[in-house]
């Protein structure tokens, strides 16, 4: 889902600036005579503060089938349990994919690095348009390195996949923050008339388990909100599996219980609006992979004037309703941050 917390580049494209212009007249004292030149006018720019929020989600029933056709009036959004005026709706398809494939080359990971290798390039070759979406590739153990920056490439990208070795720490935190941080808060823009508007989307494939990052949980995903960045997880743990019969690993009954690890990587997703995923094979993944295209591509945007606070930088919670429909489920990002008095002041489209 593309998320951004106020002032939004697409918002700016589509609904114009949030200062308001006014014009002064300064009349004179007397009507001037008639070889006097005229009066200039002059401009005033007043800024207005808006707590502009936009969100992009998805619909799903209770199939989990995308459900893309609802409109403005279907949705209720709920800003810290207080509703809100929905003032901008769209519906987003078919938007430019920006990813970010994170690959955990830690020593925990060791056994199951050809995994990884093989769950990261089935992705990329299922998801990536040529000619309209690019990826690049981390790897982190003791500390995130880009081994591939953005490209349209899907050649040059596995490539470098297929070098990956395991060794190291796990710092899973630091790799999500530096990944927003450098390459997704500003990815390659498209060409068009609305360049900026593009879907950040993080793929991360790791057993969860950090154990060496400077930065936190929160701060990670902190940063990925404040980016619009969606994270899907692959977890490569197989402690949550066990069979009643080894010998039958494909047709065998399996037992499910997620691992601390897989509890962080369900809700890194979770927070930002996209699905955990708990795969045994590879195999597992083929359809996953095809939901996950699906929903990026399908999606809807909402954008309002949050009334509960003022400029103050704090974390607010975000719920998105369709109360006619009460089998569909919303995926979205759990809430967002303010923006801060500061930050307003900028002008549009300055680095936060």
């Amino acid at each position: 889902m593309r998320l951004r917390v106020f002032g939004f580049l697409q918002a700016i494209a589509v609904f114009g600036s949030a200062s308001l212009w006014a014009q002064q007249a300064n009349p004179p004292a007397s009507p001037a005579p008639a070889s006097q030149e005229p009066v200039q006018k002059s401009q005033t720019v007043i800024p207005v503060q808006v707590n502009l929020v936009d969100v992009l989600f998805t619909v799903l029933d209770r199939r989990n089938k995308l459900v893309p056709s609802l409109e403005k009036q279907d949705f209720k959004v709920l800003d810290d349990n207080v509703s809100q005026d929905i003032r901008y709706f769209s519906r987003q398809s078919d938007l430019p994919l920006r990813i970010g494939m994170l690959l955990d080359t830690s020593n925990s990971i060791r056994d199951r690095i050809k995994f990884e290798q093989d769950a990261a390039n089935n992705f990329l070759f299922s998801v990536l348009r040529r000619g309209k979406d690019e990826a690049f590739v981390m790897t982190f153990d003791d500390e995130p390195q880009v081994v591939q920056a953005f490209t349209p490439d899907t050649g040059k990208l596995r490539d470098q996949i297929l070098r990956t070795r395991a060794g190291g720490g796990t710092a899973v935190y630091d790799a999500i923050y530096q990944a927003c941080v450098q390459e997704l808060s500003h990815p390659p823009r498209p060409p068009g008339d609305q360049p900026d508007v593009v879907r950040r989307v993080m793929i991360l494939i790791s057993d969860g388990e950090d154990n060496l990052s400077t930065h936190t949980r929160s701060e990670a995903i902190e940063m990925a909100q404040r980016s619009s960045v969606v994270i899907y997880t692959i977890s490569t743990s197989t402690q949550w599996v066990t069979l009643d019969d080894p010998g039958k690993e494909r047709t065998g009954n399996r037992k499910y219980h997620l691992t601390d690890g897989d509890k962080i990587l369900q809700a890194l997703a979770e927070e930002t609006g996209g699905r955990a995923f708990y795969p045994y094979h590879v195999d597992d993944l083929d359809q996953s992979f095809q939901d996950i295209g699906d929903e990026l591509r399908n999606q809807y945007s909402i954008a309002y004037n949050a009334s509960t606070h003022s400029l103050d930088g704090r974390y607010h919670k975000i719920r998105i309703e369709v109360p006619e429909h009460k089998g569909y489920q919303v995926r979205a990002r759990k809430g967002y941050f303010a923006r801060t008095n500061v930050e307003a002041a900028k002008p549009a489209g300055s680095v936060k």
